[in-house]
């Protein structure tokens, strides 16, 4: 893996670009083997729903660290060396995760992965935009065509392994995303890297920090806090108020002294959308798996994880449309009406009852409307502030995973044990006095998480029963979530306003950039 070498293009752009989708790929299919063991990891390691959240917020946050820190100084230590950081942390994260005995292996495993998909993500997208800068939302689309391939692929050998080898079958699955690493890691070698379009225009790193601003800097040093005190939370700890405020303030006000700007206001504007679209899209599709299979459980074990599946197969396919969409209703039409479809889809899933049908059919629907939101909103950003180079792309990127990890996936698991503990204590108040944890504390919600040793030796009539209020509640979780496409729908028809208002949406070229 070579650093960038001193032309604009790469002289292989197509292999560079399809290197870049299958480290997409490797991503995704850690992601999908994760979502496809929570239940059975829940079981073998007795895991509340609380911690399964802190497992899958680890495969989330400690990436936004990488992609944001990396975007800080990828132009000088190189898109080689960056990618050769994701390549031995994705090995590091398969030895780890493959021995693990218990919750903080898993969650440390789970972490380093993590830090390599950031950094995987830090480079691939600025690649991406700079190899492609006049098709910039098309190709980004179909780059990450490779996460939702990835998923398919990855769930469908996951599947494929079923039980074998036994009790350490899930070992095996996790071994599985080494497979695409090899890949990428030796279709990498021997690569030039392009310069990034911001420093190959001459635009100064203090103008892509003006881009950015106090305002970007305080959104993702909020963020920073919340993940240092999901971190410490493993290990029994808390961070307390006084110490977020001096990480979350500390760097903004230092930002805002060195720098003076407050940030472009539609970039900040998105920063915080886009903590809404990352819990639609990942945080949906961290617990789909685990939420859906009870609900279909007639047709087997795996039927959850086929849901996800399904989803991402329709992902996969539509995001190579992107191109021919743009050009009729402009990136901000499909972004909206892309969250008017998925809050429609995750309603109906919340409410489709146990018939196969009628969940696929809104899980269509969903599939549909989710498709088009990440990539199409990096080409957005790509498009209006090309002088924030890599750092305003992978800014909000991080915030996204960011966000889904410290705050979404947590408070979904949170949202369902609180919920399971409210309808199980009135509905059958004698089993809850058997089977609750002693009472926790999270996110300013009380609740006493489910032993699920204790509920496995109840007596079947009293399990089934448990069942019962779980694959009630699982749905319900899908009907809170359906709220925020609702609200992402508004932001994008005000965005979209304001460009008619400007004579309508342009991409913004380097060479206006520079001189507006």
């Amino acid at each position: 893996m070579n650093s960038p070498d001193s032309t604009a293009v790469s002289p292989r752009p197509t292999r560079l670009f399809v290197a870049c989708i299958i480290a997409l790929v490797a991503m995704s299919f850690g992601f999908v083997v994760r979502a496809f063991l929570l239940t059975e990891w829940r079981v073998t390691f007795n895991l509340s729903e609380s911690q399964l959240g802190s497992i899958q917020g680890a495969g989330l946050f400690p990436q936004a660290l990488t992609i944001i820190l990396f975007s800080l100084i990828i132009d000088r230590v190189g898109y080689g060396r960056t990618i050769a950081f994701a390549f031995v942390a994705h090995l590091v994260s398969a030895i780890v995760t493959i021995t693990a005995t218990d919750f903080h292996g898993l969650y440390w495993g789970t972490f380093i992965f993590a830090l390599a998909g950031g950094a995987i993500e830090a480079a691939v997208n600025p690649i991406t935009a700079t190899l492609y800068s006049h098709s910039k939302t098309h190709h980004l689309n179909i780059l990450h065509a490779g996460w939702p391939g990835g998923l398919v692929i990855g769930g469908l050998l996951a599947i494929a392994l079923g039980t074998a080898g036994g009790e350490n079958s899930w070992r095996w699955k996790v071994a599985l995303y080494l497979i695409p690493v090899a890949i990428y890691g030796a279709m990498m070698l021997g690569q030039k890297f392009p310069v990034q379009e911001r420093v190959a225009a001459g635009v100064s790193y203090t103008d892509m920090l003006k881009e950015f601003g106090w305002a970007g800097c305080l959104i993702v040093s909020m963020f920073m806090a919340y993940a240092v005190d999901e971190i410490l939370r493993v290990f029994g700890w808390r961070l307390p108020n006084a110490a977020m405020l001096v990480v979350a303030l500390g760097p903004t006000v230092l930002f805002a002294w060195r720098i003076r700007s407050f940030g472009r206001p539609m970039f900040v504007f998105l920063l915080l959308v886009m903590i809404l679209l990352a819990t639609t899209e990942i945080g949906t599709d961290s617990w789909i798996a685990d939420l859906m299979t009870p609900v279909l459980k007639e047709l087997g074990s795996n039927a959850g994880n086929w849901v996800l599946i399904y989803t991402s197969a329709i992902m996969f396919a539509l995001r190579f449309c992107a191109g021919p969409i743009v050009h009729r209703i402009s990136p901000l039409g499909l972004l909206a009406v892309c969250a008017l479809i998925a809050s429609a889809g995750l309603f109906w899933l919340a409410n489709a009852g146990a018939a196969p049908l009628i969940v696929f059919a809104a899980a269509t629907c969903y599939g549909l409307g989710k498709t088009f939101f990440w990539p199409t909103t990096l080409g957005v950003v790509s498009e209006q502030f090309p002088k924030g180079g890599a750092l305003t792309l992978s800014a909000v990127a991080g915030v996204g995973m960011i966000s889904v990890g410290v705050l979404g996936n947590p408070l979904l698991g949170t949202l369902q044990d609180k919920s399971l503990d409210q309808r199980l204590a009135s509905q059958y108040p004698v089993i809850h006095r058997k089977v609750a944890e002693a009472p926790q504390t999270k996110y300013g919600l009380s609740f006493q998480p489910l032993d699920k040793t204790k509920i496995a030796i109840l007596p079947a009539a009293e399990i089934s029963q448990v069942e019962t209020i779980r694959i009630t509640n699982n749905q319900a979780t899908l009907g809170k979530v359906a709220v925020l496409p609702a609200v992402m729908f508004f932001c994008y028809c005000g965005l979209m306003v304001y460009f008619r208002a400007r004579g309508g949406y342009r991409p913004v070229q380097m060479e206006t950039a520079q001189t507006g």
